[in-house]
């Protein structure tokens, strides 16, 4: 497809088995010729397309694989884990994600008069599905600015707008719809994971969510397992363990305290759960990332 091999000629001049963001806003390329160890992350609503080789990401029990030509969606913050499963120095990975911005989702909403789409039942976080050739060059034409810098200040916010609109109206057309809604069962489940998060110390109550999100406490606790693929009690305990992590590499602080800190009132079972979710414990963890690359843990 003329669009992927398109798009895999800017990611090559521009990455070389490297990761991370690039001059324009909300982007992020990758390249890489061998595939990568799980890395641990905190996702904000994106777009994620695979040019060539294949990833997986995973949520909480889901697991999403896509390959060249697909395409992931997530809906809101999510604690996320990523990892690169196919590439090779023949055939390297060559990916891409953008950043999706609830305001510029709704500001579309509103001139084209897009409804969220009621046939579907439940809410979802995270999908994946085959890119056309309308998405495909679409963000071609955004990523394609990398080559003439010049030009980004006045045509990406007008790239970026094609973009969400190619997104809109394709087959993962509801879930991009729910980012701009402020009114449905999306918008509410964010406001408590929005809690959570500034206050993951705190122990959670079901009771105390369910109000926020306005729902009764069992269709809080559906609605907030279909859209995070995890229960309050697992999105806290990610939350609060990537927050222990940024903190180690960062400040030095020591286990114990740290431990504390995040809400956990034993540093034994801290200790293990740290070492389940990163494969290391938390002292030798922190110790690896200060001499490699701590980014992983300060990106959203």
């Amino acid at each position: 497809m003329r669009e992927l091999q398109d798009l895999g000629d800017v990611i090559r001049r521009h990455a070389h088995n490297s990761h991370g963001p690039t001059g324009l806003d909300g982007v992020m390329i990758q390249a890489t010729d061998a595939p990568t160890p799980p890395r641990p992350g905190l996702a904000d609503p994106c777009l994620a397309v695979v040019v060539q080789g294949r990833k997986r990401t995973a949520v909480g029990d889901g697991v999403f694989d896509y390959a060249a030509g697909e395409f992931l969606i997530i809906q809101l913050d999510l604690p996320v884990t990523g990892c690169v499963t196919e590439a090779s120095p023949e055939l390297p990975f060559l990916g891409f994600g953008i950043r999706l911005d609830p305001t510029e989702v709704a500001s579309l909403l509103l001139e084209s008069a897009q409804l969220p789409d009621r046939s579907v039942p439940e809410p979802s976080g995270i999908a994946v599905a085959q890119a056309d050739t309308r998405l495909l060059s679409a963000t071609s034409h955004l990523l394609g600015l990398l080559d003439s810098p010049q030009d980004a200040a006045v045509l990406a916010p007008l790239y970026r707008r094609e973009v969400i609109w190619r997104l809109l109206t394709g087959p993962l057309g509801s879930l991009v719809r729910n980012i701009g809604l402020a009114d449905g069962n999306l918008a509410h489940i964010a406001r408590t994971l929005h809690w959570i998060r500034e206050h993951h110390r705190d122990p959670i109550r079901i009771e105390e969510l369910a109000a926020i999100a306005g729902m009764s406490a069992s269709t809080f606790h559906r609605h907030f397992r279909a859209v995070t693929h995890m229960t309050p009690i697992q999105y806290q305990k990610a939350i609060r363990l990537r927050e222990a992590r940024v903190a180690l590499v960062s400040s030095q602080t020591d286990v114990a305290g740290t431990a504390h800190a995040v809400g956990y009132d034993s540093v034994s079972q801290f200790s293990r759960e740290y070492r389940r979710a990163f494969g290391a414990p938390p002292g030798r963890d922190a110790r690896r990332l200060r001499t490699e690359d701590s980014s992983i843990v300060a990106t959203r």
